[in-house]
C-alpha cells in the first residue's frame, strides 16, 4: 500500500533576485529555509501564493490542522501561479509574474518587491503530468501561460514534435524559449476587434503528419480563449481529459475572487 503524501504547510520565503524576461514578464526568485525539500520534478505545476496586505512586512499564513486549513483573521491575498523552476542545488524557486500594473495585488507586489521581502508559497499541486506522452503535441496560451509552457518544453524529450501557440497583446513580449527542435513556437498577436480568434485560426493551420498515432495538448490562460482552444482540439483530434489539460487562469473583466468558483466549474466539465 502506497503512503499518502505528507501535507506541507505554506512556506514563508524571501525574495533574493528579480529580472524581466520580457517587457511584461517579471521573474521573482525566492529562497528560505522552509523551501528545502521542495519537489524537484514539479516545474510548471500549480502553486498558491500568499501576498501580504499593504503595510505588512510579511503575510499571515494559514496553518494545517487535523481537520483542514486554518486561516488567520487577517487572511492574506491568495493567487494561483506556476512553478517556473526549482533549483535544489541552490535552494531557489523561480515564479514568473505578468507585470500588468503596480496596483494589482500580485503583479504589484512583484513589481515593487525588494530583496528580503516575504511571500508565502503553498504546493505544488497536480495534475501530473501537465502534458500527456504522445507523438505530437499542441500547447496554447497567453503570457500568463508562458511559465508553465516553458517548463513543459524544457522537460520534453529532444525528439518531441508539435506546435506551441502563444497569444500576446503586444509582440514586444516575444522572447527566447528553450524547446526541442521538432517543436515550432508561434507568437500570435491578439486581435480583439475581429470576429475570428487569431489563436484559433493559427491552430487550425497546422496538422500532424501521417505517421502520428497519438496527440496530446495543454491549454492555459484567459477563460474564453481556453474554452475555444479546448473545444477546437476536442473537435479536430477527439482529445479527452486523458490527453488534454485545459485550465483557465483568469477571465477578462473579472478579478481573482469573483472568478475563482467559475474556474473550477469549467475544469470539472467532462470531455
Amino acid at each position: 500500500m502506497s503512503e499518502t503524501p505528507r501535507r506541507v504547510p505554506p512556506r514563508l520565503l524571501q525574495l533574493v533576485d528579480k529580472k524581466y524576461i520580457s517587457e511584461n514578464l517579471l521573474r521573482i526568485t525566492l529562497t528560505g529555509e522552509a523551501l528545502k525539500g521542495f519537489p524537484t520534478n514539479k516545474n510548471g505545476a500549480h502553486i498558491k501564493l500568499f501576498i501580504p496586505h499593504k503595510g505588512q512586512s510579511k503575510p499571515e499564513l494559514p496553518t494545517l490542522s487535523a481537520t483542514g486549513i486554518v486561516w488567520p483573521k487577517n487572511r492574506p491575498i491568495t493567487r494561483a501561479y506556476s512553478v517556473r523552476q526549482y533549483r535544489a542545488d541552490v535552494n531557489e524557486l523561480d515564479v514568473d509574474f505578468v507585470a500588468h500594473g503596480k496596483s494589482s495585488p500580485a503583479s504589484g507586489w512583484a513589481i515593487n518587491a525588494k530583496k528580503g521581502d516575504c511571500i508565502g508559497v503553498a504546493g505544488p499541486g497536480g495534475p501530473d503530468p501537465l502534458l500527456a506522452t504522445a507523438d505530437w503535441h499542441i500547447l496554447a496560451g497567453d503570457l500568463t501561460a508562458v511559465p508553465a509552457i516553458s517548463a513543459i518544453l524544457e522537460e520534453l524529450p529532444q525528439d518531441a514534435k508539435g506546435h506551441v501557440f502563444i497569444e500576446l497583446d503586444d509582440l514586444i513580449d516575444q522572447h527566447i524559449i528553450t524547446h526541442p527542435v521538432g517543436i515550432s513556437i508561434h507568437w500570435i498577436l491578439r486581435t480583439p476587434t475581429t470576429k475570428t480568434s487569431a489563436l484559433i485560426k493559427a491552430i487550425g493551420e497546422v496538422a500532424p503528419d501521417s505517421t502520428v498515432v497519438s496527440i496530446s495538448g495543454f491549454v492555459a490562460g484567459e477563460n474564453a480563449a481556453v474554452i475555444l482552444c479546448r473545444d477546437k482540439l476536442r473537435a479536430d483530434y477527439q482529445l479527452t481529459k486523458k490527453n488534454l489539460y485545459a485550465v483557465p487562469y483568469w477571465r477578462r473583466g473579472q478579478d481573482e475572487e469573483t472568478y475563482h468558483e467559475q474556474r473550477h466549474t469549467i475544469m470539472d466539465q467532462v470531455y
